[in-house]
This record gives C-alpha cells, sequence and structure tokens, in this order.
C-alpha cells in the first residue's frame, strides 16, 4: 500500500480540500446536512438527476477531469432543453477502496471547470466508499418562470423538427477512445481522432439555448441515448408522429469522414448516443427566430423534418434507410 493510501483524507477533510471549494452560497460551506436554493418569486425550480457508473458510462481509466465533466454535463444538458437556467448541483461520489488524492484533484478540478463555466456550483451531496467500481450521481436544480418549463408534451402537427449541433460525434468518439478500435479508425488523421473523443468525453451542453428555448420551442428534450430512439420519446409524449429527412441530420467534418471510411456507421451516428445536442419542435411563426436566436448564442439549430398528426408514425426520406437492426437508441438496461 503506498504513502498516499496511508495517509489520506477522511470524508470531511475530503469534503473541505475537494468540494468545499466548487459550493456556491446555497451549499453554506458544505458544513450542513443540506443545501439551500432561492428562486425569485414568480418562478419554478427544475430537478433532474443522472448517475454515471465505471465501466458502464465510462471507461475506469478515463481522464480523472473528463469524468468529472461528463457527470455534470449530462445533467445539465437535461436542464437545458426544460429551458431552465442552472441554479446548483448536489454529488454523491461513491470512491472504490483504491482512490488516490491525485485522482480526486484532477476530478474536482474538471467538475469545478464546467460548474464555474454554466453558473451551477456545488450545493451538497454525499462520499462514501465502496468496494465496487466508482459511481457518481449528480441532482442538479434549475429554474425556470412560473409555467415556462420547454415539455417533451407540446409538439403539434405542422411544427418543425429541430436539433442542435452535429449528431454522432459522442458514439463514434466512443469507438475511437475505447481499447478495441474498428478499422475504419486508421481512415482519420490524428485531429479527426481527437475531435471525435473529446465530444465523447467531454460532451458540451447546451445551456446556453435555455432561454431561447423557453421563449420559441413547443417542446424539447436532450439526444442522450440517440436521436432516432430520444425523437420517439418526443412524439410518444406529444402524442405524434414526424417526417424526417435523414439526409439534412447536421454531422461534423470528423464524423462524415468515418461515414466516407465506412457507410454503415450513419446507424450507429443516428442511433448511439452521448450527443447532448437538443431536439427540440416550434411553429412556423417561430421557428425562424428560434435558430437566429440560437445562431446568436452561438449554437447552429438544424431543421431535419416536422410533426405529423398519426401517432407514432415516423417516415424517413434521404438517401438513408431507418437503422434495421431493431435498435433504435442507448439501453441502459
Amino acid at each position: 500500500m503506498s504513502d498516499e493510501t496511508c495517509q489520506r483524507p477522511g470524508e470531511f477533510e475530503l469534503i473541505a480540500r475537494y468540494f468545499a471549494p466548487l459550493a456556491g452560497p446555497g451549499g453554506l460551506g458544505l458544513i450542513d446536512d443540506a443545501g439551500l436554493l432561492r428562486p425569485g418569486r414568480g418562478y419554478e425550480v427544475v430537478v433532474t438527476a443522472d448517475a454515471l457508473v465505471a465501466g458502464v458510462h465510462f471507461f475506469p481509466d478515463d481522464p480523472p477531469a473528463a469524468i468529472g465533466w461528463k457527470a455534470l454535463a449530462v445533467n445539465l444538458s437535461d436542464l437545458a432543453a426544460k429551458g431552465a437556467k442552472p441554479e446548483g448541483f448536489a454529488l454523491t461520489i461513491a470512491l472504490p477502496r483504491d482512490w488516490t488524492e491525485a485522482w480526486l484533484d484532477a476530478f474536482a478540478e474538471g467538475l469545478g471547470r464546467l460548474a464555474k463555466d454554466a453558473g451551477c456550483p456545488l450545493i451538497g451531496g454525499d462520499t462514501v466508499s465502496t468496494p465496487g467500481p466508482l459511481t457518481l450521481s449528480i441532482t442538479a436544480f434549475g429554474v425556470v418562470p412560473a409555467g415556462r418549463m420547454v415539455r417533451r408534451t407540446g409538439a403539434k402537427p405542422g411544427d418543425v423538427v429541430l436539433v442542435s449541433g452535429t449528431i454522432g460525434d459522442g458514439a463514434l468518439g466512443l469507438k475511437v477512445h475505447g481499447p478495441d478500435q474498428p478499422g475504419w479508425v486508421a481512415a482519420l488523421d490524428a485531429q479527426e481522432r481527437g475531435f471525435l473523443a473529446d465530444r465523447y468525453l467531454r460532451p458540451q451542453p447546451r445551456h446556453a439555448l435555455a432561454k431561447v428555448l423557453q421563449q420559441h420551442a413547443s417542446a424539447a428534450m436532450d439526444v442522450s441515448d440517440g436521436l432516432i430512439g430520444d425523437l420517439g420519446k418526443l412524439l410518444k409524449a406529444s402524442g405524434v408522429g414526424a417526417e424526417i429527412d435523414l439526409d439534412t441530420v447536421p454531422l461534423s467534418a470528423p464524423a462524415r469522414a468515418a461515414l466516407m471510411a465506412d457507410p454503415a456507421l450513419a446507424e450507429l451516428a443516428w442511433t448511439g448516443g452521448d450527443d447532448y445536442e437538443i431536439l427540440c419542435t416550434a411553429t412556423d411563426g417561430e421557428v425562424f427566430t428560434l435558430v437566429g436566436a440560437a445562431a446568436e448564442a452561438g449554437i447552429p439549430l438544424t431543421a431535419i423534418g416536422r410533426i405529423v398528426a398519426e401517432p407514432g408514425a415516423v417516415r424517413y426520406g434521404g438517401k438513408g434507410e431507418r437503422p434495421a437492426s431493431g435498435s433504435s437508441s442507448y439501453s441502459h438496461f
């Protein structure tokens, strides 16, 4: 056993050293049993939670700063899709017995960097030890004006379907970053591989879109389990169908290079997940303003189809065809 392992801090010293510096005023210095949020009058609190487990949601040897970043990013993505401004988060971390201070220092750095960027400080949580794999759970809190949360249920026939950023980078990046790289990876140059791997390791939550969606979108959710699968969830919640032109789904240049090397990767791009982009709908009267406001926020929105009245019906146009494997999204079980 190393000297570092023998002399590691206890729970309260660990919290004071690594996590108290990330706490905002609502965290009360992380010395109380709970945190505190004070939403302004006329606002409502939006709450989301996500758990990540080593070996399931990330590789155990991923950079700890990237693990910290991603743990918060997936929650901020949910808040963004609801039109909510992030206000704070609670972290539960179950550390395996072989954890080191160097690992925790890097983890806290990555977590804190995104928390600062998003204006979403730590307000509480719990730290425990586990014989099993590293397990993280974050509960994030955001605020919206009363009655203005953007739900999955608001899509109506005639609405335009849009998606932010580019699709497929996260799923392709997992293949690039993973231990068993498929043959097509060799066709990419170092910059393309690095871009895709970073999109998997450090997804960019679209919190800059929150107010834009709140003001102009009729329905929204984030794309975490694959575009086609998550579209199906939104359509089911709204009781509608859609016509989608797969040729208009936005792809990054590195993703296009991967598809040039292996055209069958299109299915992975549409269904693989880990994009953390925003899927939304808007009426014809709002879509121009929505796209323009998103562009001003530095995030492109691309129209990929329209909502139709027939519940659950999805028709895919363009040269692409609906994936034939039967797997339309990532499954957690």
